[in-house]
């Protein structure tokens, strides 16, 4: 069994960062050229790492407003969210900062949960992706993809699953996800929202 956020030494990430050493990268280095990887992310100033709490200041929910609608949040309901999350033990924000400018320029959300199902396995679905728009072309949407694919796999979930839109199929495919038969469309009911 792997270790989970429970066993995360600093209290700072909202998962181990121990989870993403040695990830199998040797089964997708066909998916990204020029190879790279979590550990070897191209330039020596991009970090891939877990979320922290103290990221509200290096712009984190200014990324996530190039993919959806945010709200106005404050730093204190940030670090509630974060402790809340991290406490979950099931989710697995990973994001990639550029260091020279303290900047979240990348992020992807794994989250796990428990089944029944697959001799009570753990089910992973990817959410949340976004890369920074000055800094797409660098193949960072690839590599955080990649990067909580790899994690989910470490974890032992037996599946993992996304949703997106129309036009980015053929990049998921490109990483290996597939449609499944049968199973192509995504319902959903909204409730009211606090925004």
């Amino acid at each position: 069994m792997v270790a989970t956020n429970k066993s995360n030494g600093d209290s700072s990430f909202i998962y181990n960062p121990e989870l993403l050493r040695n990830l199998e990268w040797n089964s997708v280095q066909n998916k990204v050229t020029p190879f790279i990887t979590n550990e070897q992310p191209g330039e020596d100033y991009f970090l891939v790492r877990p979320l922290q709490i103290d990221d509200y200041e290096k712009g984190y929910l200014h990324l996530l407003s190039q993919l959806t609608i945010v709200g106005e949040i404050t730093k204190e309901e940030f670090q509630s969210q974060f402790l809340k999350m991290q406490k979950a033990g099931c989710y697995f924000v990973t994001v990639i900062e550029d260091i020279r400018d303290s900047k979240i320029i990348a992020s992807a959300t794994l989250a796990t949960e428990l089944k029944f199902v697959h001799k009570c396995g753990e089910r992973a679905r990817l959410e949340d992706v976004v890369v920074n728009n000055t800094y797409r072309g660098k193949q960072l949407g690839k590599l955080i993809v990649l990067t909580v694919t790899l994690l989910g796999k470490k974890l032992g979930c037996y599946k993992m699953s996304l949703d997106c839109k129309d036009p980015l199929i053929p990049f998921y495919k490109s990483l290996g996800y597939t449609l499944e038969p049968g199973n192509a469309n995504t319902m959903m009911l909204r409730f009211e929202s606090k925004l």
